[in-house]
């Protein structure tokens, strides 16, 4: 069962300095794209970084795969 949830990478969890045993979310500044802006009507791209070329692929479940 897939328990991920997709809003949890936004946040970086902090400990505070006054309460050692709290934790505070704090916003990451992450840069978001939709997966219609990248494939736009397409079901994969090629992403090339640092000289090697992977695959993203919508799989058809709708999930998303990265191949080297």
């Amino acid at each position: 069962m897939n328990t991920h949830n997709p809003n949890d990478f936004r946040y970086r969890v902090r400990r505070t300095e006054e309460t050692p045993t709290r934790f505070d979310r704090v916003p990451l500044a992450v840069r978001t794209l939709s997966s219609n802006t990248l494939f736009q009507g397409e079901h994969e791209i090629g992403i090339e970084h640092h000289g090697a070329l992977y695959r993203l692929k919508i799989t058809r479940q709708g999930k998303l795969i990265l191949n080297k």
